[in-house]
């Protein structure tokens, strides 16, 4: 008797385990169709929902250009000090349709140069130790790449684009929440039920549970890879801007082999990533290619403009 007694309690605990998860989800539900009947339409709802994303995400990035800019000593380089450097900067910036941008010199760590803003708030930052490491066209090459990012923007879009992953993790996590909640709650009320409470995730609906979060997880980490392609993407359309407007591919891919060697104790950089000896998930989590493929990229494109420059001789 005290056995059944025992039995029922514990059946007791679990479908009060369980109906507390049910009614949890059941206000979330309510909360959610009460949000969308007061929503105009989809489409309005849609457009508010984008709308806030790319406010947030522009935030983000003028006061994240703003942070990493009061993070580093960096000092503004004076065009009287370095006239050269200045006057191909600025034929530069005519050649690619962009104002010029600030250049700030830092102790970076390692030779590196990296570009924060764009369009009309650019700056560039190049580590002090850069002017030692690449002569004067590897220099140059450099700077038409930095300079390519901030012609497209490229920081702002990719500000934009992880403003635009948050959002989509969070109407995720959102819509799946009272799936969730009733799957843990069956879970747990059935392990009470049967006298275990301990081993709630022995249990199908908690393996179902296991199931749908791997699925999210799955959606989310494509999402993420599909952004650092484009990241890789865009640092292929620098390089090729770069080497069209210099004309001079090999300087790049010298300059890139030059960084490459010289931060080979260093494991973040702006301009090079490792290359042959990375895992191939790490490739797709790096927001740059390999410096050996662009290099061959940047000789190919090399190859191709001599070969387009020799004269054709007649058989």
């Amino acid at each position: 008797m005290r056995r059944f007694g025992a039995r029922l309690s514990m059946f007791a605990v679990g479908l009060a385990v369980a109906s507390l998860y049910l009614f949890a989800a059941v206000i979330l539900v309510r909360l959610f169709a009460v949000a969308l009947d007061g929503a105009t339409d989809l489409a309005t709802t849609a457009a508010v929902l984008g709308l806030t994303t790319v406010v947030v995400g522009y935030l983000s990035y003028r006061f994240g250009t703003a942070r990493t800019l009061a993070g580093l000593d960096a000092v503004e380089l004076d065009p009287e000090r370095a006239p050269a450097l200045f006057r191909r900067l600025d034929d530069l910036c005519d050649a690619m349709g962009v104002e010029r941008p600030r250049v700030l010199v830092a102790s970076l760590g390692a030779p590196n140069a990296f570009t924060l803003g764009s369009g009309r708030r650019g700056v560039i930052v190049v580590d002090r130790s850069l002017f030692g490491v690449l002569d004067r066209d590897e220099f140059e090459a450099v700077l038409a790449h930095e300079l390519a990012h901030l012609a497209s923007y490229d920081s702002l879009l990719k500000t934009l684009a992880y403003s635009a992953v948050q959002t989509v993790t969070g109407l995720v996590f959102v819509c799946t929440l009272p799936l969730t909640l009733v799957l843990v709650g069956l879970a747990r009320g059935i392990a009470w039920a049967r006298g275990r409470p301990v081993g709630w995730t022995d249990n199908p609906f908690d393996r179902v549970r296991r199931r749908l979060f791997d699925g999210v997880g799955l959606l989310l980490f494509l999402l993420v890879v599909a952004l650092f392609a484009h990241s890789r993407r865009r640092e292929f359309a620098a390089d090729d801007r770069a080497a069209r407007i210099t004309g001079n591919p090999l300087a790049l891919a010298r300059g890139l082999q030059r960084l490459d060697v010289a931060e080979d104790r260093w494991l973040l950089s702006s301009l090079t990533v490792r290359g042959p000896d990375d895992h191939p998930v790490t490739r797709w989590l790096s927001t740059h290619p390999p410096t050996e493929e662009r290099v061959e990229r940047l000789v190919r494109r090399a190859e191709n403009q001599r070969r387009r420059r020799s004269p054709r001789t007649r058989p």
